[in-house]
């Protein structure tokens, strides 16, 4: 009686810990704003809104609700000037996903003057993977309009980046400055499979928005975080 019941509780641990193995949360994704001096207050709108829409797109909410996806939303400019406007929210559900788009549209803009500082920025969203530890993937969607003039340089953040496997993605808006695609492509993104999706201007960023969301949460990244307790996985 005692084995058969020993038995039934191995059985149940066993499937219990599947499930929740199959639930595990798949994809860390920040998503970095730019709201420095070049962005007004009509291009920041466009951003917040372009956003939320990107997550409600039917593709990349299914995507993000099957792998259980951890999101935040921060804004960013100069120095020492970011801020997280929604914290991390678990997708487990559409109806999680819908709430969390509304506050991203509603989110007030933290600054309005400041300079840029893309390396604080980037170091800044690092650190809030401490957060989620678990997800499989820790990616930094980052958007901006101009090349970093402030702080410490993006490139000096990149080792510390790389050593926990983060992935560092971009999307471009072009007017504010000549050849800032290139910039992004040289100096900000960073891992395996790091991309940047370029918007010809802020009128195009939603659409843009759309097609870098669906390719972070659709894409198939062979190289993982290395799992600590394994340092061969």
């Amino acid at each position: 009686m005692l084995i058969q019941m020993a038995w039934r509780v191995s059985l149940f641990v066993f499937l219990l810990c599947a499930a929740l193995r199959a639930r595990a949360c798949e994809i860390a994704l920040v998503l970095a704003v730019d709201v420095s001096g070049s962005v007004d207050n009509n291009e920041y709108r466009i951003q917040m809104q372009g956003l939320a829409d990107g997550l409600r797109d039917a593709s990349v909410s299914e995507a993000l609700v099957a792998q259980e996806a951890a999101v935040m939303v921060l804004q960013w400019t100069g120095s020492s000037r970011q801020r997280a406007v929604t914290p991390w929210t678990r997708m487990t559900d559409f109806d999680v996903l819908e709430g969390f788009a509304t506050r991203v549209e509603t989110a007030p803009r933290v600054w309005r003057n400041f300079s840029t500082a893309i390396g604080e920025a980037l170091a800044f969203a690092s650190a809030q993977f401490a957060d989620v530890p678990n997800c499989e993937r820790w990616v930094i969607d980052i958007s901006g309009d101009g090349s970093s003039n402030e702080g410490v340089d993006p490139k000096d953040v990149h080792n510390v980046l790389s050593i926990s496997n983060i992935v560092v993605n971009a999307l471009v808006i072009e007017g504010a400055e000549p050849q800032i695609t290139e910039y992004f492509w040289e100096n900000v993104i960073l891992g395996n499979g790091a991309f940047v999706i370029t918007a010809n201007s802020f009128e195009d960023y939603p659409n843009r928005m759309q097609r870098k969301l669906l390719r972070e949460v659709t894409k198939q990244i062979s190289e993982r975080r290395p799992d600590s307790r394994n340092p061969n996985l």
